[in-house]
């Protein structure tokens, strides 16, 4: 991709092979000021007012992970929100701007980049184990919960798409630990039109035994499924450290055995949901989300679907759609905030 106004440098460092964390890192720092800038509502979500901190931390398999927190200057939060991202993507991108926006509805949000994943170190979007990942997540997020100033607040699980299943396995691993879960388009089922014919997919399970990092899964274009409007659909080649290229074999087959496990398992779902859905979604199936909404046995639950909607909510739709899903998931929070606190 070439954009508008780069040097021949910094072209040179965003085409370079981003297999692995060095060149992603490389890639945003040089790159961020341009990203910052993009005419798209989230990047106009103003700074001033949130307290942002980046961090790199090893975990305990020795990787080193990168998360980011938005807290409000002016108030403690109102509660903590930790954020599980998409399937190829960072919470260095279009994040920022919803990570603000919550800051500066009084909560404070934290993020991290799976191994792999982003500015975290791992082979680009490698996911050997769906439940190592999640592993990690509940390691690096159980780590900031227990931090004294944010013990005592009530604790949201937000996750999106891929992050979506992620957010529902680390509650089903930890039952009691979340205060509810804010779901976006969420991978309980990856619609039928994006998953290959089941002749393609068992050759693919069988050669995956043999070379599990090879990119080699037939896919459509995930861009042009998830994002309504053509302006912001450009847009996302502005992430340069998202993956693009086709998925690993081992990354396809983790994914589609963990939407199964999950749909076999939405009555075990109990903590308080609000679940959010295009009805034109064509990349996560919405009536999965239905069928979330119906079997899970939390007793506090909503589903909202939005009409003509695609799967990126918050970053492809209308701007009038973008601030209609943003107050839904605000007021949501707000009241739920306001009960944990009060009890």
């Amino acid at each position: 991709m070439k954009f508008p106004g780069v040097d021949e440098e910094l072209q040179k460092i965003l085409d370079a092979n981003m297999d692995e964390a060095p060149a992603r890192r490389r890639a945003r720092e040089a790159f961020k000021n341009i990203q910052l800038g993009i005419d798209h509502i989230l990047f106009k979500m103003p700074s001033e007012g949130v307290a942002m901190e980046e961090s790199y931390e090893k975990n305990s398999r020795g990787l080193e992970i990168f998360s980011k927190s938005w807290l409000p200057v002016a108030s403690r939060p109102k509660a903590m929100v930790y954020y599980c991202h998409g399937y190829g993507d960072t919470c260095t991108f279009f994040f920022e701007g919803v990570a603000r926006k919550l800051a500066l509805s009084g909560y404070g949000v934290f993020a991290m980049d799976y191994p792999g994943f982003g500015l975290s170190e791992g082979l680009h979007c490698y996911i050997p184990s769906f439940d190592r990942l999640v592993d990690d997540v509940i390691e690096h997020y159980s780590k900031f919960k227990e931090r004294p100033e944010f013990r005592t607040l009530p604790s949201f699980l937000f996750g999106q798409s891929m992050g979506g299943a992620v957010a529902l396995k680390v509650h089903l691993k930890q039952p009691n630990a979340w205060d509810g879960a804010v779901l976006v388009a969420p991978m309980c089922k990856i619609a039928d039109n994006m998953v290959p014919p089941w002749l393609v997919t068992q050759i693919l399970i069988g050669v995956a035994n043999f070379l599990p990092k090879q990119k080699l899964v037939p896919q459509k274009d995930l861009a042009e499924a998830a994002f309504r409007e053509l302006k912001k659909k450009e847009q996302t080649a502005y992430n340069v450290v998202a993956y693009k290229d086709k998925p690993r074999l081992r990354t396809a087959l983790v994914m589609l055995r963990t939407t199964q496990e999950i749909e076999q398992k939405l009555q075990e779902v109990s903590l308080p949901l609000l679940i959010l859905h295009g009805k034109a979604d064509l990349v996560t199936d919405p009536s999965v989300s239905k069928a979330l909404y119906d079997k899970a046995r939390s007793s506090d639950k909503k589903l909202n679907l939005y009409k003509d909607a695609y799967h990126s909510l918050l970053e492809g739709e209308p701007d009038e759609t973008i601030i209609e899903v943003f107050n839904d998931i605000v007021c949501w929070l707000d009241e739920r905030s306001i009960k944990n606190t009060s009890n």
